[in-house]
């Protein structure tokens, strides 16, 4: 019994997660405008995202346990470049994407590193 529960479990997360930012995203796009959202609120969670990905890639867990989360960096992605896209400015993404990146490949050079971006 616990077997195909856990199976549901992941698999019904993993459905939920790729549909958590599509009406948004849908309403940006309908609406032709980014008004409403937040850049500082998108790139915190984008971050947030980010730095956990990577802490669970880095400690080699299972990838069920984290398989949403570029699920959801793709989506946020894509509403960080809509929001960019919308306000006139989509160069302006561009710092920020590099950021990203390069945060990727600098948070687990150390093991402190990493462990002090997942402190509280």
């Amino acid at each position: 019994m616990e077997e195909p529960l856990l199976w549901f479990c992941n698999w019904s997360t993993l459905a939920v997660c790729a549909a958590l930012k599509l009406p948004q995203i849908s309403a940006v796009l309908a609406a032709r405008s980014a008004r409403g959202i937040s850049l500082p609120s998108l790139l915190l969670e984008l971050a947030g995202f980010l730095v956990f990905l990577r802490y669970q890639c880095y400690y080699e867990y299972p990838l069920l346990t984290f398989l949403e989360y570029p699920i959801l960096i793709a989506q946020d992605a894509l509403l960080l470049l809509c929001v960019f896209h919308f306000n006139g400015n989509v160069k302006g993404a561009a710092p920020y994407m590099a950021l990203f990146v390069v945060s990727w490949f600098v948070l687990p050079l150390q093991k402190w590193i990493m462990d002090l971006a997942m402190q509280e």
